[in-house]
């Protein structure tokens, strides 16, 4: 199983990005994926995550600003992230977990995706 992140860059504060994450070689549905993202000197913090069932949670500082989704057919899942400020950059790194565990801190037996940098500054 891979999870393979794409989407990331350098955008001005105020732009706007979109991270998407697939997975490939996977022979059963995960019921929750989502997005953790680290900033340099800081831990690991959970940004968004989705159930199967498009029950979502959304961290308070990115609330109203980011978005998630999925579509479970193709198990992709999607952040969209606007008005982007500074303390928003950070590597972002895509998870799959196939338990209903909502548990928000990682577990073993989760999947992780690479990270792609996202970098806010004018």
């Amino acid at each position: 199983v891979q999870l393979q992140a794409s989407g990331g860059g350098l955008v001005q504060p105020g732009g706007s990005l979109r991270l998407s994450c697939a997975v490939s070689g996977n022979g059963f549905s995960f019921n929750i994926m989502g997005w953790y993202r680290q900033a340099p000197g800081k831990q690991r913090e959970l940004v968004a995550r989705i159930s199967s069932g498009g029950t979502t949670e959304t961290a308070d500082s990115v609330k109203g600003r980011f978005t998630i989704s999925r579509d479970n057919a193709k198990d992709t899942v999607l952040l969209q992230m606007n008005s982007l400020k500074p303390e928003d950059t950070a590597v972002y790194s895509c998870t799959a977990r196939r338990s209903l565990n909502w548990n928000p801190s990682p577990i073993p037996g989760d999947y992780w995706g690479q990270g792609t940098l996202v970098t806010v500054s004018s």
